[in-house]
């Protein structure tokens, strides 16, 4: 007597059902992927641009500003082209007063003797969770601390 060969019905169908629902949830995790992606880029681009403003000042001995527009969502230091900020992160700007140009766009001066306008820009996750980027006033050096939820 022979034995017939392949997969039952009842098989076939487990393995399409657990096949629906990993591409069901594919797209989620994708959602999250690029979420978490454009928050890492934005984190470290804004401070690669705030040391670079930095260093540009002490070089060049000139007042070197980086600025955030909290309402059109983008953020450049002088002479580089504006990036826009992804949907996915919300920003907050605490500057000194006198560094704010209407209600939406925030500034931080660099000093071409080492110091700041002072300040921190805050990149916030969906989550509530983030990363403040600071900049000392007196030494205009610029340091990351995790915003807990």
């Amino acid at each position: 007597m022979r034995r017939a060969r392949g997969f039952t019905l009842v098989e076939l169908l487990v393995v399409f059902a657990i096949l629906a629902a990993l591409a069901g949830l594919a797209p989620v995790a994708f959602d999250r992927l690029k979420a978490s992606s454009e928050y890492r880029d934005t984190v470290r681009t804004m401070m690669g641009q705030m040391r670079a403003a930095r260093y540009k000042a002490l070089t060049e001995g000139r007042e070197v500003r980086f600025s955030v527009d909290l309402r059109q969502r983008w953020y450049a230091a002088d002479g580089a082209p504006p990036r826009p900020l992804p949907t996915s992160v919300d920003v907050r700007a605490t500057v000194a007063p006198g560094e704010m140009a209407g209600p939406s766009l925030a500034s931080i001066r660099f000093l071409p003797q080492g110091g700041a306008t002072g300040g921190s820009i805050e990149i916030v996750r969906a989550s509530g969770s983030g990363t403040r980027l600071r900049v000392d006033w007196l030494s205009g050096r610029v340091t990351q601390e995790a915003l807990l939820p």
